[in-house]
């Protein structure tokens, strides 16, 4: 298995517009399926995505770089999963007409469900940050999915419950 991915999208806002939409704190981010992002954006701060009510958790890690407004490096765990943490690296640099975000996500060993699950998720995530810093809005479809997965939470494994994720009790 490649054990790296690599995704990018050009945006057409400056570099401190993204890095604003990609790092917004307590509010739903509609690129990321809508969930809200909570993090201590500095190196050993705790990084998580949770469910609009705050009661499941989708994806956790731990900050391990953050260079505001052009790098950002987190473990990435998602909470349904048995695997172990993977690398995800956020760079975002100035081009002639707006940014350039790159993600690279590596340190896949035999972690093929996470794999597999971001293979086809950054990319939309990726067209999601450009639409909602260029028009302010997801595309109807991502609209749809958000609130589809919003009304189907309940649904998810008990992993994902809040109180059943060890890295949040310390």
């Amino acid at each position: 298995m490649d054990e790296r991915q690599m995704h990018a999208v050009e945006i057409k806002a400056g570099v401190e517009a993204v890095w604003a939409e990609v790092t917004k704190l307590g509010l739903i981010h509609k690129p990321m399926f809508g969930t809200v992002l909570e993090a201590e954006l500095r190196p050993g701060g705790r990084l998580l995505y949770r469910s609009q009510d705050g009661k499941r958790v989708i994806i956790i890690g731990e900050v391990l770089e953050c260079d505001a407004p052009r790098r950002l490096v987190h473990t990435f765990r998602f909470t349904n999963l048995k695997d172990t943490p993977t690398r995800v690296e956020w760079t975002l640099d100035a081009t002639p007409s707006g940014t350039r975000v790159t993600i690279v996500h590596s340190q896949f060993k035999d972690q093929q469900e996470t794999y597999k699950g971001v293979l086809t998720s950054w990319p939309k995530i990726l067209g999601d940050i450009a639409a909602v810093v260029e028009t302010g809005d997801v595309p109807l479809g991502s609209r749809i999915r958000n609130a589809l997965m919003n009304a189907l939470m309940f649904m998810m494994p008990k992993s994902t419950l809040r109180e059943n994720i060890d890295e949040l009790k310390r």
